[in-house]
């Protein structure tokens, strides 16, 4: 009931009695946010992750964890060192942060339960290629309401449909033991991986919603007093939970459509002759506006983009909203036609054909400082390029081989033996580089800046290209080396190409000046 929860919320503000935290979801997610709020809560707070994962839960307890961040020496905001995800851990780990597998015992004894486990776009039945599947929430909810012997505080961390909270309070309320009761609250995270620990550290805001009752609102600001800890109290938002829960989605959709206009731009520039880069330059010089996601490439990846705006499309679909569904859904649409479009202007410029031909990519990584590839653009751009019967050596530094070769599968399933066939991961960039007819950057790794160009243009057939999807490199001193240059700002004339969505591929056309190399 209401009383039992406020004198449970009443309780937990004792100054001597150290906040219990439990996080189900040992991931992306919940370890970094739960390692930052044991450092920064100190003995003020016990933390807990727990996993029914128990490799993920031995990597978090090892010296290799199962996630990469930034570290202490390249962490750095302002003038100030900030310490990476592998400090914070092993500065805090068997003190007040725990990494266990014993569920149950740690949904007991908290006091505040975060829920942060994977959500995915649901790949059946009803809502299948949009909705997102909150099986795992719904899991974790009946183990909460199973496990729990006091009244909890549960937390949505998880990017859920809106209304979520409404069906975790059923669930919960209809198999919890008499007596006990449960508030709701959403808390989404806004990390940007590469950058989550700078992002915890210091937030844009914390953003947290709840129930606009007397429990709600102390339940409110019981997580928020845990925030507070190190979060000026200015920039924590409270709101109602319908709408932190669709603010999440919100700020995704906003973010991930910056990038889709911008790439819109560069196949109009490329045509036309103009530079994106003094495009985006000029955008985002207008202060309506600003700098920020300007940056043309091949395309958005992550779990989250795709994910919350096909979920947005799901929920406009199912408010009547035909309009608004399409209008999100062309975000989408135009990211997956940037990813072709990259991937006709590879084989055009080769010549249209890359059958048997070595094509190196330089980077798997959605994005540069993470070991993650979900929705990465490489994986579809390699996709294309096999179906075309390249062979692809690969070189990224921090995803690990066999995650390359899942992912390739994943998208290769009716013919998964093509992987093994045509993919070579290497652990040298430079042995991936030798002998490849094409170089092309995929994800915006510094180290890429700084090879030896002059030695890999001498290994290569020629003509050498590089296709730098990132625009990371030096496109003048690489055509002085003697590369040919493609890139997502404008077409270099090198190899004449011109696109024409109606045909399969872009078409090669003689362009003045240009002689034909055999």
């Amino acid at each position: 009931n209401t009383t039992t929860t406020l004198e449970n919320l009443i309780s937990l503000q004792r100054p001597t009695m150290p906040i219990n935290i439990c996080c189900i979801g040992a991931g992306y997610v919940g370890g970094p946010t739960c390692s930052i709020i044991a450092l920064k809560g100190a003995e003020n707070v016990k933390v807990t992750v727990v996993d029914i994962n128990e490799k993920r839960i031995s990597e978090w307890n090892s010296e290799n964890l199962p996630i990469y961040e930034l570290t202490l020496l390249n962490a750095i905001i302002g003038y100030h060192l900030q310490p990476g995800l592998d400090e914070v851990v092993k500065q805090c780990r068997g003190k007040n942060l725990f990494f266990s597998t014993d569920i149950p015992a740690a949904i007991k004894e908290a006091d505040l339960i975060f829920v942060s486990v994977n959500t995915p776009t649901k790949s059946y039945g009803v809502g299948k290629g949009f909705a997102a599947d909150v099986c795992y929430v719904e899991s974790c909810a009946r183990s909460i309401a199973e496990y729990s012997e006091t009244s909890k505080i549960v937390i949505e961390k998880s990017t859920v449909p809106a209304r979520t909270a409404e069906t975790l309070q059923r669930i919960l309320q209809s198999n919890c033991r008499d007596g006990i009761s449960f508030e709701i609250l959403s808390n989404p995270e806004f990390l940007a991986e590469g950058t989550a620990i700078r992002d915890l550290l210091e937030p844009d805001r914390v953003l947290i919603g709840g129930s606009q009752t007397p429990s709600g609102l102390a339940a409110v600001d019981k997580l928020s007093s845990v925030y507070e800890f190190w979060v000026p109290k200015e920039r924590i938002l409270k709101t109602n939970t319908w709408s932190s829960e669709l603010s999440k989605l919100a700020a995704n959709a906003f973010l991930a459509q910056r990038i889709s206009s911008i790439n819109a731009m560069s196949a109009i520039c490329e045509v036309t002759g103009a530079d994106v880069t003094e495009v985006a330059r000029a955008i985002g010089m207008d202060s309506r506006l600003g700098s920020k996601f300007l940056g043309a490439s091949v395309g958005f990846g992550g779990s989250c983009f795709r994910k919350d705006i096909l979920n947005l499309v799901y929920l406009a679909q199912s408010l009547n909203l035909p309009e608004v569904a399409d209008y999100w859904q062309q975000v989408i649409l135009l990211n997956e036609f940037q990813e072709r479009r990259f991937s006709r202007r590879i084989i055009s410029c080769l010549f249209n054909t890359v059958s048997n031909k070595k094509i190196c990519l330089l980077g798997f990584a959605f994005k540069k400082n993470t070991g993650d590839t979900r929705e990465s653009a490489a994986i579809y751009i390699a996709q294309h390029l096999m179906e075309e019967g390249a062979k692809l050596s690969i070189f990224d530094p921090k995803v690990k081989p066999s995650q390359m070769i899942h992912d390739l599968k994943s998208v290769s399933s009716n013919n998964p033996s093509r992987v093994e066939k045509l993919v070579t991961v290497e652990k040298d960039p430079y042995d991936a580089m030798c002998n490849a007819h094409a170089i092309v950057v995929l994800t915006e790794w510094d180290e890429f800046k700084d090879y030896d160009y002059p030695k890999v243009y001498e290994s290569m057939p020629k003509p050498a290209h590089v296709f730098d999807g990132r625009l990371i490199l030096d496109h003048e001193k690489l055509r002085q080396i003697g590369f040919n240059v493609e890139h997502e700002c404008r077409s270099s004339g090198r190899c004449g190409v011109r696109f024409h969505e109606s045909t399969p591929y872009a078409t090669v056309v003689q362009e003045p000046g240009l002689q034909e190399t055999s």
